[in-house]
């Protein structure tokens, strides 16, 4: 079991929960404030730690089995992504996706760390 922080569809409620295969949630948190959250082509949150000008992001913990992180989540996450760590509020680490850096100059990233929440994001920006 690895612990995995979620911050999009993964999430309770939305369209790839399924795949965590009954994966206990662990607590509902934030990352430390050192990310900046985009939301790529409008389609899925990316997460890039950066030295300043960061926020901290809402996101649900879950104990998953690796052979689901790899079996399951992973192979369904787009290009853009790739696994990686995050820094959780309390000073914890997690495993997480975030943003491949060979794409930060190829992706449309809009920054949305003023929602720090990708629920709150797709409230005002529905899925079309």
């Amino acid at each position: 079991m690895t612990l995995l922080f979620l911050t999009g569809d993964g999430m309770r409620g939305g369209r790839l929960h399924h795949q965590l295969g009954g994966a206990p949630l662990v607590a509902v948190t934030r990352t430390a404030p050192a990310y900046r959250m985009y939301a790529v082509d409008g389609r899925f949150p990316a997460l890039e730690r950066v030295a300043a000008g960061g926020v901290a992001v809402r996101g649900e913990l879950y104990d998953v089995p690796l052979g689901t992180v790899g079996g399951a989540l992973l192979p369904a996450e787009p290009d853009e992504l790739e696994l990686g760590v995050v820094e959780l509020a309390d000073g914890a680490w997690a495993l997480a996706t975030v943003l491949r850096r060979e794409y930060r100059g190829t992706a449309r990233l809009d920054d949305i760390g003023r929602y720090a929440d990708w629920h709150d994001y797709r409230k005002d920006h529905p899925t079309p």
